[in-house]
């Protein structure tokens, strides 16, 4: 009895087939947490992020489009092949055709996309241009995923000035400007939301318009409307939505997962 208790010890302490556990994502196995799909690369994104090398035969593809929305900047969708969106566990192992993407202008990252559409303000995009919007897609592990030694992604020229074909205004414009009829202001820092998250009553049809400012880099989003806005860091936000459907819906931000209100539309 004595070896055998020392023998469960023994087997407790160092894991699976006596070797120290690997810590991973609950409901994970041990072999989709070691994320041996493709090859690892030392060249990365250019941010950091190492590519993921993988065959082209089957590898995942994306593909771009931008419309002007009927009210303020693009809906962007993205056509994905040999590829799905894992919200859910994103951090956790690199699995095959799953994972995220993320959205660059000119270069610059604007924000983090866990589905195929995004709502891109025009306040969001610099006066002139042409600009660059660029579209790549990343493992649950945050490696690029790559075909020879190039990352998956696709490019799209931004005109500056189709994105405000029904309501123009110029991307520096204010609420005011925009003539929404309630606005709400809101502030994240330090992972703590002010004023406190509550709900906001509004009447259908009326224009609502959020201005935001969180101390990191995030991304709104409005449930229930499919709106997105990015967050960039210490700078203040707006994203104007009509408020065309009654119910209670929430506006919460993606990386930090935090609630910053609650539209209630009668």
């Amino acid at each position: 009895m004595i070896v055998l208790a020392l023998l469960l010890a023994g087997g407790a302490a160092t894991g699976c087939g006596g070797r120290a556990t690997t810590h991973h994502k609950p409901g994970t196995t041990h072999e989709q947490a070691s994320g041996k799909v493709g090859t690892l690369l030392t060249a990365d994104d250019g941010a950091g992020h190492r590519l993921r090398e993988v065959p082209a035969e089957g590898a995942p593809e994306v593909r771009l489009a931008a419309r002007p929305d009927s009210e303020d900047g693009w809906n962007l969708q993205l056509t994905v092949t040999n590829f799905h969106f894992t919200p859910d566990s994103t951090g956790g192992a690199a699995l095959p055709g799953a994972g995220h993407a993320h959205l660059e202008l000119d270069g610059r990252k604007l924000a983090r996309l866990y589905g195929p559409w995004f709502h891109l303000p025009a306040a969001q995009v610099p006066a002139g241009g042409p600009h660059t919007l660029t579209v790549r897609l990343y493992a649950d592990d945050h490696t690029a995923w790559a075909v020879a030694g190039k990352p998956v992604e696709a490019n799209l020229q931004l005109d500056p000035g189709s994105g405000q074909s029904t309501h123009p205004h110029s991307p520096a414009a204010t609420p005011e400007a925009a003539q929404a009829d309630r606005t709400v202001t809101i502030t994240v820092r330090d992972g703590k939301v002010s004023p406190a998250p509550g709900r906001v009553e509004v009447t259908r049809g009326e224009r609502v318009a959020l201005r935001v400012t969180s101390d990191r880099a995030d991304t709104l989003h409005v449930h229930g409307f499919d709106k997105e806005l990015a967050l960039p860091a210490g700078q203040e936000a707006t994203l104007i939505l009509t408020a065309d459907r009654t119910g209670l819906y929430e506006v919460e931000t993606h990386e930090s997962d935090l609630v910053l209100t609650q539209l209630l539309v009668r």
